[in-house]
């Protein structure tokens, strides 16, 4: 109990340092363009609520407050609805471009903060699954589901999913998960033939992705993890073993192996592995075990496969990279966001705040810096993109209206103002209330599929 406790608090405060950092950096892109054109920043907190402690310096409060659930500059009249003086140093006595660059300073920070902690972490150390070099080759279909009741079979090609020609599967797997329930093309090459072929993605997991039952075929099944205590280890299976063949037959992939568990249960497996050049045989007995994490019960030996890659870029390469790496994920954001307005995605593929500790904490517990920072950045253009939502009390929604005021060449009425803020913040609250609520009844799936 112990352990699990440090854990989860251990996760708890790495959280609140990524999340607070993404807030102090969206918020100082506000405040500096604010202080730059001369506006008054009368606020500068992190947090909302009542203040906890801080300092003053000039006409500005820095100050950490209550609740930790984001942050907030105030600049003098900025709210519409408070009354106008003409004061110079007023937010809205300025132009609306000056405005309109306060109002973006903070999501182009955030956007900024990705671009860079991307770029150092392909300059560093950048491990990335192995399979997704290349072309995506079938390595297994798992059975009953829709890839295995089209026909597809292990070996086949993809040449194109939806619109992309010639994917990887990085690029396959994200076109299934934003297509849960929805037709989705794909041409398949199989000894020279290209046929085209419909599947449906049905709903899987926690966050309810789109799934279709194929899985990658890696390069070489490698064992990479031995549990200890486990039928593969007391038969004297190590880290680095290239499974050949189980009961005489090719594994091409680990799910390969667990379905054959689920079928031959507690029977004994011959297991031929290459071991520094030298090909070995292991009498191995399955065993009924929950798994790491604990999930259902089945049979299993306790051998995990996650091949990987490792690159340390030049700058120019890094760079080039990162910028791929922010249009692809807003392009990514943008599109689910899409299709949940379209109802085609459910509410649930978006993650609150025990979706954000989960991965920010999985990423602590891995070795080095580099996992975190790049869950990091994933969170900070989520966090940037999201701002820019055309929503008022957003970013977004404040350049919206300046966009209306310019076309109209006057100002919004007050009272309009009022009704549309009003209504924007009645949104946002239950779309918050709708995300925390997913994510409490969320189950916790396991994180590695271990037979």
């Amino acid at each position: 109990m112990m352990p699990q406790l440090l854990s989860i608090l251990h996760t708890i405060f790495v959280m609140a340092i990524v999340l607070g950092f993404m807030i102090l950096i969206h918020e100082f892109g506000h405040y500096a363009a604010a202080k730059y054109f001369g506006v008054r920043v009368e606020v500068f907190s992190i947090g909302f609520g009542k203040r906890l402690l801080g300092f003053t310096k000039g006409d500005t409060d820095y100050r950490i407050s209550a609740i930790p659930l984001g942050g907030y500059v105030k600049m003098s009249g900025e709210n519409p609805m408070d009354d106008r003086t003409g004061d110079p140093g007023e937010f809205l006595s300025h132009p609306r471009w000056q405005r309109f660059v306060i109002a973006i300073a903070g999501p182009f920070m955030n956007v900024m903060l990705a671009f860079a902690l991307w770029t150092g972490v392909f300059m560093v150390h950048y491990e990335y699954p192995a399979v997704i070099d290349g072309p995506a080759f079938v390595g297994w279909v798992i059975p009953g589901t829709p890839a295995a009741n089209a026909g597809i079979q292990p070996g086949d090609q993809i040449v194109r999913v939806d619109n992309i020609e010639n994917p990887n599967w990085e690029q396959v797997m994200f076109k299934e998960a934003l297509s849960p329930n929805q037709p989705l093309k794909f041409d398949i090459l199989r000894k020279g033939v290209i046929s085209g072929i419909t599947l449906v993605p049905q709903p899987m997991g926690r966050n309810e992705a789109g799934d279709v039952g194929l899985v990658p075929k890696d390069p070489a099944f490698i064992a990479t993890m031995i549990e200890p205590g486990m039928p593969a280890e007391k038969a004297g299976l190590k880290v680095g073993d290239e499974i050949l063949t189980v009961n005489g037959q090719e594994i091409p992939a680990l799910e390969a192996m667990v379905d054959m568990l689920a079928r031959t249960k507690d029977q004994p497996l011959e297991i031929v592995a290459l071991r520094k050049g030298q090909k070995l045989t292991f009498k191995v007995q399955p065993t009924l075990s929950a798994g790491i994490p604990p999930g259902e019960l089945r049979y299993r030996i306790g051998l995990a496969s996650r091949l990987t890659k490792v690159v340390q870029l030049p700058f120019l390469e890094a760079v080039r990279k990162s910028v791929g790496e922010c249009v692809k994920n807003s392009s990514l954001i943008l599109e689910l966001l899409q299709k949940m307005v379209q109802h085609k995605v459910s509410m649930r593929q978006v993650d609150g705040p025990i979706g954000i500790g989960t991965a920010v904490g999985a990423a602590a517990r891995e070795d080095g810096w580099t996992p975190l920072l790049f869950v990091s950045a994933i969170i900070s253009l989520n966090l940037g993109v999201m701002n820019l939502l055309p929503i008022p009390i957003l970013d977004g929604g404040v350049i919206l209206l300046l966009l209306i005021e310019t076309l109209m060449q006057k100002e919004i009425s007050l009272p309009i103002k009022e009704r549309i803020y009003q209504a924007a913040f009645v949104f946002l609250v239950l779309f918050a209330v709708t995300v925390i609520y997913n994510d409490i009844v969320k189950t916790l799936p396991g994180l590695t599929r271990m037979p």
